[in-house]
């Protein structure tokens, strides 16, 4: 039985609850319940806080976890390595200090930096030889500089406007592109490749969709030019035999452009439907 650990809280929680879900398998009906067992799926839930799923995977205790890649990096366990982005969650690390002050990594030397994720910040920093000292701090650290704890914060920047509002900017360069990520101990435990499958199989349907429509046969060469498909079209014949029908997959992005364009080619009845499930 595969073990697999899910956030229990968080910006992770939500949304992982909800990718497992529409993957097939069957998660806890209550936010206090900390442990589930889907028979059907041969898989066995394991929610904990999101900074212990790394050191719960690398120790070998389960079997893989979602997690964030600032967190697998933070708690420096080498034995859980990241075997599949998951596509929400996305975060940018910056440096931020009062304007003028620092522009560089470099001058952080002997400054005091101020993070939720000093393992890794002090790992950024030693990749680029400077020695600074860390503080450590539990959740939102953009007054660290204003009350004299920090010179320097590193945090997670969106559109910066907390920052600025704290009287920061940011400096330097990006320290890491953080994202949702599926880890693994080593060797992967059976049951792990069903799960990536269908994982990846959520994703796929979150980012394309089918587009159907009936197109005059002889426009099928600049139809597909717009509108490819992951390998190519479905081509079917109608009644009328100088028409045919098309279905093909399509990124969910950009999809009303696609539509627009095959519009103005002399498609008709264009029409779009969303993906449940896929295997590709």
């Amino acid at each position: 039985m595969l073990r697999i650990a899910v956030p229990n809280k968080g910006s992770l929680s939500e949304t992982a609850a909800e990718m497992l879900t529409e993957a097939g398998y069957t998660g806890r009906r209550d936010p206090k319940t900390l442990h589930v067992i889907d028979a059907d799926s041969d898989v066995e839930f394991f929610y904990l806080r999101p900074r212990d799923i790394a050191t719960y995977v690398a120790s070998g205790a389960l079997d893989v976890g979602i997690t964030g890649r600032d967190l697998l990096r933070d708690v420096r366990q080498d034995d859980a390595r990241e075997i599949e982005q998951l596509g929400f969650a996305r975060s940018t690390f910056r440096f931020a200090a009062p304007p003028g002050r620092y522009s560089t990594v470099e001058d952080l030397a002997g400054v005091r930096v101020a993070s939720a994720y000093p393992g890794l910040v002090d790992d950024f920093l030693r990749e680029h030889g400077v020695e600074a000292e860390l503080v450590a701090l539990d959740g939102a650290v953009e007054s660290a500089v204003q009350l004299g704890v920090a010179d320097v914060i590193a945090d997670v920047v969106e559109t910066g406007t907390t920052l600025r509002q704290a009287g920061l900017e940011i400096f330097g360069p990006v320290i890491i592109e953080s994202e949702a990520v599926l880890i693994s101990r080593p060797g992967d435990a059976p049951g792990t490749a069903r799960l990536l499958r269908r994982l990846r199989g959520v994703m796929v349907a979150r980012q394309f969709v089918l587009l159907d429509y009936d197109l005059p046969a002889n426009l099928i060469e600049q139809a597909v030019a717009i509108a490819g498909g992951r390998e190519s079209p479905t081509i079917s014949p109608l009644r009328d035999p100088d028409w045919v029908a098309v279905r093909v997959m399509i990124p969910r992005r950009g999809m009303n452009q696609v539509m627009d364009d095959l519009y103005a080619l002399g498609a008709r009845a264009i029409l779009v439907s969303a993906i449940h499930a896929a295997r590709l």
